[in-house]
């Protein structure tokens, strides 16, 4: 039996965030009988339980503010080492997700090594680029990332473009590193179209089906929010432009309000979040077009989600977000009137055309995104326990012209 120890997660089950979803479809769809997860879960008590087949102990966190994630990884930590210690684990595997405690691991690497056990990675994406830190801890979160790195036994990164970057930052480690991506759910909404709770949503909002398009996302600078904003309110375009994000008590949001005047234009609608999945599954299929502008970070959970439901996909053009979408979306870039300029050609875009993309995307995502084969590649690398080296292809697919 090889016993797994994923840390880094709020915990199961989800409730919400990537890493979260991740490990909750990890557990739900196991197929192999030789491997046992045990995970970490934020908690206010230290109560343990099964869910899916693993064995899930709480951590108790004190609210400390910003060091609260690195106190629970650290404290998460210790109790894997101590259970393994108690139950005399043979070969037992830690997996960290992100690396939020690089000055501390070092000490418990070497504990680790003594128990046999193996210290497998998975970086994330840029976190010190965040806008939403400040220079202090995004200075914390480099120095963090280069121990984690450099004590890691295998690093497993979401985007080929993030490998790209262990390698390449990180040469002096020499680290071992695999690529296995974030996954996706390929199903469509269970919900009719003309299911009481969406039309009264639409009512509500005063949004017509096929008549906006969409962004799903946190609302943050570095998701370019206020270059799809402007664009898009310099844009012809009759169709709405739907936000999905939450914004209450955002600094961001009222920085960008007075800057762009969005409110002056009806088009530009802020709907709040929605949490129902299957009615968020049915407006991302009723959207026109989805909108993704995020330019920090690995693969994006919320581009899969639009790449396997929406026909018509409008990517920032940098190198995670293309090495997903390849020739299944279209591109935008940050150039003053080019955002708006595509949403232009796209209002009388051939409707074949737009199906075609969705074909594309789709099956883009069936054969290396679907949760299943994620899984079937991450049980083999825990059965397996070695490393693993992926190649790395800089060459990235050309833009599609319109």
């Amino acid at each position: 039996m090889k016993h797994v120890f994923i840390i880094g997660s709020k915990g199961i089950p989800a409730k919400y965030g990537g890493f979260e979803t991740f490990v909750e479809k990890l557990t739900e769809g196991q197929k192999s009988r030789e491997i046992k997860y045990h995970v970490s879960c934020l908690s206010s008590n230290t109560k343990v339980f099964e869910h899916h087949g693993a064995r899930c102990f709480n951590v108790k966190v004190p609210n400390i503010g910003p060091a609260k994630a690195v106190y629970y990884d650290i404290e998460a930590l210790k109790e894997c080492i101590k259970y393994i210690k108690k139950n005399s684990i043979k070969m037992p595997i830690i997996y960290i997700l992100a690396c939020r405690i690089g000055p501390f691991v070092g000490y418990y690497k070497k504990i680790l090594n003594k128990l046999g056990g193996t210290l497998i990675v998975n970086p994330d994406g840029h976190e010190w680029k965040r806008a939403k830190w400040n220079k202090f801890i995004r200075k914390y979160w480099k120095v963090s990332e280069r121990y984690m790195v450099k004590h890691a036994d295998l690093l497993v990164c979401d985007s080929k473009n993030i490998e790209k970057y262990i390698k390449e930052d990180y040469k002096k480690y020499s680290p071992k590193t695999t690529f296995i991506a974030y996954g996706a759910d390929i199903k469509k909404s269970k919900l009719p179209d003309d299911d009481i709770i969406l039309r009264q949503w639409y009512k509500d909002k005063n949004i017509k089906r096929k008549e906006y398009y969409l962004v799903v996302g946190r609302f943050v600078p570095e998701n370019n929010y206020e270059t799809m904003i402007s664009e898009f309110m310099k844009s012809k375009t009759n169709k709405d432009f739907v936000l999905i994000t939450n914004v209450e008590k955002n600094k961001f949001y009222e920085e960008l309000k007075n800057k762009t005047e969005f409110y002056k234009d009806k088009r530009i609608k802020f709907v709040g979040t929605v949490y129902n999945q299957e009615i968020l599954k049915k407006i991302r299929e009723n959207a026109y077009g989805y909108l993704h502008g995020h330019e920090v970070g690995g693969t994006n959970p919320s581009l899969l989600e639009a790449l396997a439901i929406t026909d018509l996909n409008l990517l920032l053009d940098v190198g995670f977000n293309r090495e997903v979408g390849e020739d299944g979306a279209v591109y935008f870039n940050k150039e003053n009137n080019n955002l708006a300029n595509l949403i232009n050609r796209l209002e009388n875009i051939d409707e074949m055309y737009i199906k075609s993309l969705g074909f594309k995307a789709k099956d883009r995502i069936k054969k290396g995104y679907t949760w299943n084969y994620i899984i079937n590649k991450y049980e083999n690398m825990f059965e397996e326990n070695k490393t693993v080296y992926s190649e790395v292809d800089s060459n990235q697919p050309a833009a599609i012209q319109i």
